[in-house]
């Protein structure tokens, strides 16, 4: 039974437009009318389990939303114990500086250990690197500093500490010593700090599966120890492997033989192969561990108040793994001496200058010099430069400052457009910007060199906001950004790329015997390395023979040969395998068919790290020194000289047809 209000229901119905129908009681006025309806009709099997299922997929929405809320707040909670806090983050925080959007941004790495037995001795930065991260130009770039270069010790708090060795930093003042003491001698302003304790280093590499890396040569150490003055264990055969976390420590930290810059260029090898693995074998199911581990042993400073997020986090991860081939740049100061280690103001500008503005021209320019091209001079003179400068920090008189400085170096000052008071539309600029006019074909050329002397400074097209402030014939227009103190360095000159006669010998008879002992164990064709950089030879001065035979992947087979230089503690060699998805090829400068044979080459810089020969189904890697100090065209003459070994007497031919 159900109680309902009708209105003019029955034939009494006081409006007069009753139903016709007779109510009970017949002369009840009531608009209340008590009725029997009828029941709904029964469901369907069908529509029975619909609802079920239903229900069921709601609670499973409900659950899996529960989980993930769960993972997220513990991801969030878990990020959250990676930023700096506490006393250092007091000290670190005020010397970062803030980030903007879409610029570029720089942080300091740092890599410390405390080895058991030293007691209450503090810990050491062995590792100290500067990482930049540019989007505008989609370029990552890696400036290494030495652990023995003689700086002037700086701590907030305390002032100059005198000379020391660069590590003595974090010994003496905490990652706060090092942040200043390395702004200090560079002058760059960084956003980050990250420090990074070794244990959480082994971990993260074994969470990525271990690192695919190229051993130079082979490297052995049975006597370690945990004193200050003790070199660490180690064990490694040549040629390309997949380190795990100990072993990967080791490679890294090694120097017993050799000198800190050897340390310095196996940091940056690593550092490079680390990228190149985190892009190839990355997977979302690697978080959870990840951040687990990275959260007790590493720390992360910001500054500018800001905090540390997931999505900060991601979109770094993002753009690393994302980054073109070709992209990733390693610079490292020029430096003289032994155990400790000196480098000039000259130097330390222009490796600074190179880490700030890398340059993909250059990389280009050099291929092409290398393989017998010509390149044109395209950075206009400065007489040649038309600059309007803009003020964008609100600074009084900055922008007319840095007209004065430009003009005294011979570029082409004009004044504002009339109407314009000098100023940029807002004042919020950080770093100084170099705008260029996209239509002319030497303006972005002008603007590099230009953002070097700015330094720090950002290159972009110029932007339409801009155009009634800049014209639209002006070469370049300046905003000078917070950056900017009434300073502007030396115009570093165009690098003018030589071609060079290939530094190589013909000399088969050295290494065909190798080869052809070893073309016994392998299942692919060898070939045989028959020009050798002229003070080179295969390696016999350890206790293993300078040919490898190893399982490189799964039941893939590869060789490794090993060649020293004379003289020098430096070693190159020549991989062959037939294995095609190693995480090394996949990220080649270029590609070039040389007397009729394909060719991959993989560039540092404007230095060729790496020349592949691609025959079938099989590759031969020619790999230079750990500090490239093969020429490109000695690089190139090597890898033009590998013959198989049934081709006798060509490879001199083939070496001259190169050389034309």
């Amino acid at each position: 039974m159900r109680t309902t209000l009708k209105r003019g229901h029955g034939r009494t119905a006081l409006d007069g437009n009753g139903s016709g129908r007779a109510t009970l009681p017949p002369d009840a006025l009531s608009p209340i009318t008590l009725y029997e309806a009828d029941g709904p009709p029964p469901k369907s099997l069908p529509r029975r389990a619909g609802r079920v299922l239903g229900w069921m997929l709601l609670a499973l929405v409900v659950l899996a939303a529960g989980f993930g809320g769960g993972v997220y707040l513990w991801l969030h909670e878990a990020v959250g114990a990676i930023e700096l806090t506490g006393k250092d983050a007091k000290r670190v925080d005020p010397q970062l500086a803030p980030t903007l959007p879409h610029h570029a941004t720089i942080a300091l790495v740092l890599g410390y250990d405390h080895r058991t037995g030293q007691g209450s001795a503090p810990s050491r930065s062995d590792t100290m690197m500067l990482l930049r991260a540019d989007p505008q130009s989609q370029t990552i770039s890696m400036l290494s500093l030495p652990r023995d270069l003689l700086v002037d010790i700086k701590c907030p708090g305390k002032g100059d500490l005198g000379v020391n060795k660069i590590n003595a930093a974090y010994s003496f003042c905490g990652p706060a010593g090092s942040l200043a003491t390395v702004k200090a001698l560079t002058g760059i302003p960084i956003n980050y700090l990250v420090t990074v304790d070794f244990r959480g280093f082994k971990k993260i590499v074994n969470i990525l599966g271990g690192v695919w890396v190229d051993v130079d040569r082979r490297y052995f150490n049975n006597e370690g120890g945990s004193c200050y003055t003790c070199y660490s264990t180690i064990n490694l055969q040549p040629g390309y492997q997949r380190l795990t976390g100990g072993a990967a420590l080791s490679f890294v930290r090694f120097r017993h033989t050799d000198s800190d810059l050897y340390r310095v260029a196996r940091q940056q090898l690593f550092v490079q192969a680390m990228k190149e693995q985190f892009a190839s074998s990355f997977s979302v199911g690697d978080i959870p561990r990840l951040v687990g581990a990275v959260s007790d042993n590493v720390k992360i400073g910001l500054g500018g108040g800001q905090h540390l997020s997931l999505g900060l986090l991601a979109g770094y991860a993002d753009f690393a793994r994302n980054l073109p081939s070709g992209h990733f740049f390693q610079d490292k100061f020029d430096v003289t001496g032994g155990n400790t280690l000196n480098a000039s103001p000259s130097d330390i500008a222009a490796a600074v200058r190179q880490f700030l503005t890398p340059n993909l021209i250059e990389q280009k320019d050099a291929n092409t010099v290398a393989l017998g091209g010509h390149v044109k001079q395209t950075v206009p003179k400065p007489s040649q430069t038309t600059i309007i400068v803009l003020n964008g920090n609100g600074v009084a008189g900055a922008a007319g400052d840095a007209k004065a400085r430009l003009a005294q170096r011979g570029y082409r000052m004009l004044d504002n457009l009339a109407g314009q008071t000098g100023n940029a539309p807002t004042f919020d600029y950080f770093h100084t910007k170099v705008y260029y006019q996209s239509w002319m074909k030497v303006a972005k050329a002008a603007a590099g060199s230009l953002a070097a002397v700015m330094a720090p400074a950002d290159t972009a097209p110029l932007p339409r906001a801009l155009v009634p402030f800049c014209g639209g014939g002006t070469m370049l227009c300046i905003v000078v950004g917070k950056t900017y103190h009434n300073s502007i360095t030396a115009p570093a000159p165009q690098p003018v790329i030589r071609h060079e006669a290939p530094n190589v010998v013909y000399d088969r008879s050295a290494t065909e015997p190798l080869v052809l002992d070893a073309q016994r164990r392998v299942p692919f064709p060898l070939m045989v390395p028959t020009m050798v950089e002229s003070s080179s030879a295969p390696d016999t001065g350890g206790v293993d023979v300078p040919i490898r035979v190893y399982d490189i992947y799964g039941r893939q087979k590869a060789v490794r040969l090993v060649f020293r230089r004379s003289g020098v503690n430096e070693y190159w060699g020549v991989e062959e395998t037939g294995w095609q998805d190693a995480p090394v090829l996949a990220e080649r400068s270029f590609h070039r068919f040389l007397g009729g044979r394909s060719y991959s080459l993989y560039y540092h810089g404007t230095h060729l790290h790496m020349v592949v020969l691609h025959v079938g189904n099989t590759n031969y890697w020619v790999m230079n020194t750990l500090v490239d100090s093969l020429s490109n065209e000695t690089m190139l003459a090597i890898a033009k000289g590998l013959q198989p070994l049934h081709q006798v007497g060509s490879a001199k031919a083939t070496a001259a047809s190169g050389r034309r």
